[in-house]
């Protein structure tokens, strides 16, 4: 199974630091994402990401606004790219 499906959203973030307090933010709250290795397509100054599904996307961006952890870009994947997303 690809780390990535289509029509997963990956969230970066410009930190491991942050990447990893979104990361555990998110798993309290029994959230389904997974902290990922960054797709090779998208430049990540920490090299993970957090992945979850389109479904998941409104709760999940909300707690991480909420926390004032918003990632610095997120893409959805389609087919073979990613295209950004507006937050």
């Amino acid at each position: 199974m690809p780390m990535v499906s289509d029509g997963d959203y990956v969230a970066i973030f410009n930190s491991v630091h942050r990447v990893m307090k979104a990361e555990k933010l998110l798993k309290e709250r029994m959230m389904k994402i997974l902290l990922i290795p960054a797709p090779r397509a998208l430049s990540a100054d920490c090299g993970l990401a957090i992945r979850y599904a389109a479904a998941d996307r409104g709760e999940v961006e909300g707690v991480l606004r909420e926390a004032e952890l918003s990632p610095e870009e997120i893409y959805v994947k389609a087919g073979e790219s990613y295209l950004r997303v507006e937050m």
